[in-house]
């Protein structure tokens, strides 16, 4: 086993040659990639037919999908009216990855909107034992819901909190979002010793399977001092954005491990998981290769 990667939608470079997604399994695949999020983030508007039709070219492709549901989900909000919308939102999302045969799907854990983070973590852990308990009524339980880090210093979603909400079912699969990590430590978590303390503590938690196959999302952030995140940057960008992806590829090739790795580069998002997928093969072999 080993790690698979790919994009986050459909980069710049695609899309000047292509008008459908439909087409882009075929695309990825060609390129050298494993694997394709599917993205959400505005809301579900994939009609059934061509998530059907996308699931078909993925699997003669062999390309893994997976989902980003709408990025206004907000499990932290114990208003009634937002619990109803967030388990709408999360049900049409694992329907759409159902039809195109997605496994996973990435949800966001939300804002602390002024409670504290122990209040907050408390109340999207009983939203999110809500929804388990919704999709399994509705025959979806067996899609995994990612619930992903964070990268703004007033969301919910550090580490230790998505790791908390993990413990809830076995069918919950972090999704670890290594910039988002970079920017709300403000640069702290980069580099050999933050990522392999984030690889123990996931493992510690988890237990070694389901840390070895966690999801994730890479690209270089740009942040500021205040709030966290700013915006996605390429690797091609100047100015020192991070995090560095050489020494997280040498710690998963190390470990053995299996995650799904997209790319979330701005625009550049299948030329920089191509790079990163090289990068760790390059780790795969040098480690084959020592005595």
């Amino acid at each position: 086993m080993s790690a698979n990667f790919g994009p986050a939608g459909n980069c710049e470079s695609f899309s000047k040659v292509h008008k459908s997604s439909l087409a882009a399994p075929g695309w990825i695949a060609d390129f050298g990639l494993d694997c394709y999020e599917y993205q959400c983030g505005q809301g579900v508007r994939i009609q059934k037919d061509t998530a059907l039709k996308l699931g078909e070219n993925a699997r003669a492709a062999g390309i893994a999908l997976s989902l980003h549901a709408p990025y206004f989900i907000n499990l932290a909000n114990p208003d009634r009216e937002s619990v109803r919308k967030n388990n709408g939102y999360v049900l049409t999302s694992c329907a759409a990855a159902d039809w195109m045969g997605a496994k996973r799907v990435v949800v966001h854990t939300g804002a602390l909107m002024g409670r504290s983070r122990r209040e907050a973590l408390d109340i999207a852990k009983r939203g999110m034992q809500t929804l388990l308990s919704v999709l399994d009524t509705a025959g979806l339980g067996h899609i995994a819901l990612c619930p992903e880090t964070m990268g703004k210093i007033n969301q919910l979603g550090d580490l230790e909190e998505v790791l908390e909400l993990c413990t809830l079912d076995q069918h919950l699969v972090p999704c670890i979002d290594f910039g988002h990590l970079y920017a709300r430590s403000l640069g702290a978590d980069d580099g050999p010793e933050a990522f392999s303390r984030m690889l123990d503590r996931m493992e510690e938690v988890l237990g070694p399977e389901r840390a070895s196959a966690f999801h994730s999302h890479f690209s270089h952030i740009e942040f500021t001092t205040k709030g966290g995140e700013k915006c996605h940057r390429t690797f091609a960008d100047d100015g020192g954005y991070g995090p560095d992806w050489a020494p997280l590829a040498a710690e998963v090739a190390r470990r053995g491990w299996s995650p799904t790795f997209i790319c979330e580069s701005a625009g550049t998002q299948a030329e920089d998981a191509l790079i990163m997928k090289q990068t760790y093969q390059k780790q795969l072999k040098e480690r084959e290769t020592q005595p």
